[in-house]
């Protein structure tokens, strides 16, 4: 069997600081530190995906909410990958450092549903890394115009999940 790699899709300070929180964030956040700690116990690499902008306050480069999340904080030697669009392989070594790792089981969890991490477990799966799991309850996102939070976690979970990936909870989760 391949290498287990759990992605930590941009859990960043700026998503904890709008006015508007997150669909069931204490939650999620409990569910991802959860992962963390059982992908590090298991001697499972932890890739920080890190989402910088030069037009976004919130995303620029050494802001506030730039920051990886103080709840989730990346370790000495766990990678960091910038990008700078909504998908974590565009323009980023990611690819080169999972195949580096032997990476053939991705692990992706974090934020926002229906951007980053939908784009990032789509191209994914183009790419060749097919045997993936989306952790369900540790990922999430603010409402949309059209739809509520909860309407999109449970669109992107029905949509990616056994398409994509496959659909694990937190606690199903082993590395």
């Amino acid at each position: 069997m391949g290498q287990n790699v759990l992605l930590m899709i941009d859990v960043q300070q700026a998503m904890f600081m709008y006015e508007e929180k997150l669909y069931r964030e204490q939650e999620v956040v409990e569910h991802l530190q959860q992962l963390l700690t059982k992908a590090r116990a298991a001697g499972t690499p932890v890739i920080f995906i890190q989402h910088t902008s030069e037009t976004d306050e919130d995303f620029r480069e050494n802001s506030i909410g730039w920051a990886i999340a103080d709840t989730v904080s990346p370790l000495p030697h766990e990678r960091i990958v910038r990008k700078t669009s909504w998908d974590s392989f565009y323009q980023t070594e990611l690819d080169d450092v999972l195949k580096e790792l032997g990476a053939d089981r991705l692990i992706i969890a974090g934020m926002q549903t229906e951007f980053c991490l939908d784009t990032t477990c789509r191209n994914a799966y183009s790419l060749g890394y097919q045997n993936n799991v989306l952790v369900s309850d540790a990922h999430s996102t603010f409402d949309s115009k059209v739809l509520s939070s909860e309407q999109i976690v449970a669109h992107h979970n029905g949509m990616l999940g056994n398409r994509f990936a496959r659909l694990l909870a937190t606690e199903e989760v082993h590395f």
